[in-house]
């Protein structure tokens, strides 16, 4: 009778106690409007509940829940400021251009907070006076129109050893496309900053214990969840290891470079001209110079894509010659297969994650100082509102298209925007499609075991950088005799 009296008494109560605190809240409401998102629950967040998304998943779990609560969102972990998850071209260019210098901060991982190696990397770094100075270096001594032009013959030179690699390959043999791309790509970057390859394809020397094995396990480090960035006072615990492994890693890089630099400043020789001689002789200390130092599935799941950009090739180059960098301009469908491949599997997810330096309006919400900033570049690309069959592979929307990705098209950021755009767009641009060119013109392509275009798993995984689960690997055939 009692319980039966008391529940009677909540009940007849609740609706004054639901009404009291409405009145209560209109006569005294939130002083400030915070972005919407899912219940956070005190000290925890949203922590538990994105612990247990797989790295395969993290990118769509945050698109569904964009979906749910709007293209400006908020997420909390543990006892850190917010993360806001920001989904449109409006609200894109907000963050990287309006207001770029109150978003311009970088919020950085625990495990990558290494002394003498997070505080003057480009990447990593806030703006502060010696981050312009990098980037200045960057932008006019190695990434500039006129060195990029430049640096021509380099990339022709390693673009020859990876076709002649493919070609003496066993007829048959299957080869895991990104694994060589990427090997080439930093073999470019090697000769153009020290006038080394770093990346055997003959397997001589480890590649995994080598610079490529070191700056992949940094990437994965990077994106890990660890608890320090959820909870900053068991930082100095490093309870998983990773600010130790990441320590381990910057040291076996600084040692590689240490020796390159002190033979290079002991013989005082700068003939070479290479990236290396630039930031010595512009007087950068060895532990600065430390600190300085990305698609084939699509092409192959539509094939008639691919037959379409050999037709292209074989029409401007035929089978005479090689492609050179200075046939890039006139193959149109090349650049807009590059594009395609971009929108749909950008570099990265979101791009890093800017940190805001002091509170701001974003739209009618208000975001609080210090918090992380996701500009989310994988649901911008898809968004259907922005472009049609969004989730299908067609260059040809870039044919007639003027949008670019220099920045300044919010709807398309693969290099991002804003001051942290990345500086290397221009050799980025002609080594991608070099590369594609280069691959296409020279080696048919089909799937092993008789796989169909159609079974490949182009499911992404979010590993800092956007990966493939299950990477690329096809037979190549060579297409004609070469002059490699």
């Amino acid at each position: 009778m009692e319980q039966s009296s008391m529940l009677q008494l909540i009940l007849f109560t609740l609706p004054f106690m639901l009404l009291l605190s409405y009145l209560i809240f209109k006569r005294f409401p939130s002083p400030k409007k915070y972005p919407p998102g899912p219940i956070a629950w005190p000290l925890i967040g949203n922590t538990a509940s994105a612990l247990s998304i797989t790295e395969s998943q993290v990118h769509l779990k945050i698109c569904d829940l964009v979906k749910k609560h709007g293209h400006v969102m908020m997420l909390k972990f543990g006892v850190v400021p917010p993360m806001v998850v920001v989904s449109t071209p409006e609200t894109a260019a907000i963050v990287l251009k309006k207001q770029d210098r109150i978003c311009s901060g970088r919020s950085v991982p625990h495990s990558v907070k290494v002394p003498g190696y997070f505080e003057h990397t480009m990447v990593w770094a806030d703006c502060t006076e010696h981050w312009k100075e990098v980037r200045k270096i960057f932008r006019t001594e190695m990434f500039s129109n006129k060195m990029v032009e430049a640096q021509t013959s380099v990339r022709e030179e390693k673009m020859r050893e990876l076709v002649r690699f493919l070609r003496e390959r066993e007829l048959g043999e299957v080869v895991q496309v990104n694994e060589v791309i990427f090997g080439c790509i930093i073999n470019v970057l090697g000769a153009i900053i020290f006038s080394q390859n770093v990346y055997d394809y003959e397997g001589k020397i480890d590649n995994e214990k080598g610079m490529k094995g070191i700056i992949r396990q940094l990437m994965v480090l990077a994106a890990a969840p660890n608890l320090p960035d959820f909870y900053p006072i068991f930082g100095p615990l490093d309870l998983q290891g990773y600010r130790k492994i990441t320590t381990d890693y910057v040291k076996k890089v600084n040692d590689y470079w240490a020796g390159i630099v002190k033979e290079r400043r002991a013989t005082k020789d700068h003939s070479k001209n290479d990236f290396l001689d630039v930031v010595i002789q512009a007087g950068f200390t060895d532990a600065q110079i430390n600190a300085l130092f990305l698609n084939g599935s699509e092409l192959i799941r539509n094939p008639d894509k691919l037959v379409k950009l050999q037709e292209e090739l074989d029409k401007f180059i035929g089978h005479s010659r090689e492609v050179s960098e200075s046939d890039l301009e006139n193959l149109p469908y090349l650049h807009a297969c590059i594009k395609e491949t971009l929108r749909l599997h950008p570099p990265v997810t979101f791009m890093l994650p800017h940190r805001t330096t002091e509170e701001f309006q974003l739209m009618n919400y208000m975001v609080p100082k210090d918090s992380q900033l996701l500009v989310n570049m994988y649901a911008i690309h898809r968004d259907p509102k922005l472009w049609d069959d969004p989730l299908s592979f067609k260059p040809e929307r870039f044919l007639n298209s003027q949008v670019d990705y220099q920045g300044n098209d919010f709807q398309y950021l693969p290099f991002g925007s804003g001051r942290r755009i990345c500086p290397a767009i221009n050799m980025a641009s002609r080594t991608n499609r070099f590369l594609l060119a280069s691959l296409v013109h020279n080696f048919e392509w089909s799937l092993p075991d008789g796989m169909k275009p159609s079974e490949l798993d182009m499911r992404d995984r979010f590993v800092l950088v956007l990966a493939k689960v299950v990477p690329l690997k096809v037979v190549l055939r060579a297409r004609s005799a070469s002059a490699f």
